[in-house]
């Protein structure tokens, strides 16, 4: 799979063949270190989404906001969808090599749960 560069982009999760279709979210990427060090410290709000790649942990310290968190594998698919209030140390997963985050309740209206697959658009001159 090809690395991303820090950008902008979509996210679409693919439904479960329940005639859902596919959701696009827009998707900010972030692929350096600073990037993910970053995340979403400081904010109050995310239009969308944040991909933290590569990364298997998050914790949510200095965070303004409770927020969902996916872990995804290698392939982007779901493994596991948390929510997290402010000031907690999320456990690394074993097979995760994406964290995607987004405000408290958001991916439940995606349609994000684990078994899900999602992939990432990226905007064009930007993030791939």
């Amino acid at each position: 799979m090809a690395r991303w560069r820090d950008g902008r982009g979509t996210l679409l999760v693919h439904g479960r063949g329940d005639g859902d279709g596919v959701k696009a979210v827009p998707l900010e990427i972030a692929a350096s270190y600073r990037a993910r060090t970053r995340g979403l410290l400081g904010r109050d709000g995310l239009d969308g989404a944040i991909l933290l790649s590569p990364a298997s942990g998050i914790h949510t310290f200095r965070m303004r906001m409770a927020i969902d968190v996916a872990y995804l594998d290698r392939r982007l698919k779901v493994i596991a969808v948390r929510t997290m209030r402010p000031g907690r140390l999320g456990l690394p997963r074993l097979r995760s090599r994406h964290v995607l985050e987004a405000e408290a309740g958001a991916m439940a209206g995606w349609g994000v749960a684990a078994g899900v697959s999602v992939s990432v658009t990226v905007e064009e001159g930007r993030g791939g």
